[in-house]
């Protein structure tokens, strides 16, 4: 299948039309050479219609030492939540992503984007998917960047709701940020 027939696909996907409002979000490009994979679009993002136009967002890209433009070029950057559609509200922040979504279209998208360099997998949904189910948590891998990197890293979520392990995770922002960024420098135009 053509990257554009498949991307038109997943635009009009419906498969969870049953539990949620269908509106896939994604960024996807066959020339990107860094794939950021990560949970679901929030309600900002789908009242938005772009990928990390939020604080989480703002923090990312302070996080990668890139711009705004250079975060959403297609050259740079592509974005892979593991549910494209805002999976709704839960008491403690989101919905997990409905796990139909990436067990569909993961595959043949990555199969698509031979041009990654390095990819950032953000949050425990997307550690389960890419990494198969690891044993460790996300403080224990994300401590492991070394054995990830150059091709791959592991990072907490960006979001403000993870103020409190980033205070408590000090080295995080210390050594690993700076580690990436450099990556990131590497590849980035």
């Amino acid at each position: 299948m053509e990257f554009k027939t498949l991307e038109a696909e997943i635009k009009n996907c419906s498969l969870c039309k049953d539990i949620l409002n269908p509106n896939p979000i994604f960024k996807v490009s066959p020339n990107a050479k860094i794939l950021i994979v990560g949970q679901a679009p929030g309600k900002k993002v789908d009242e938005s219609g772009i990928l990390f136009n939020d604080a989480s967002g703002d923090r990312l890209r302070e996080w990668f030492g890139v711009s705004r433009e250079q975060f959403y070029d297609d050259s740079n950057f592509a974005i892979l939540p593991m549910a494209f559609c805002y999976p709704g509200y839960a008491k403690s922040g989101d919905k997990p992503p409905p796990k139909i979504c990436a067990t569909t279209w993961m595959e043949l998208l990555l199969e698509k984007m031979n041009n990654i360099e390095l990819t950032i997998i953000i949050g425990k949904y997307a550690l389960d998917f890419h990494l198969n189910n690891p044993k460790q948590n996300l403080t224990e891998l994300v401590k492991q960047y070394e054995n990830f990197l150059p091709s791959k890293v592991v990072l907490p979520h960006p979001s403000p709701r993870n103020n409190i392990w980033l205070s408590k995770n000090k080295w995080f922002e210390d050594i690993v940020i700076t580690k990436v960024q450099k990556r990131i420098s590497e590849i980035v135009i």
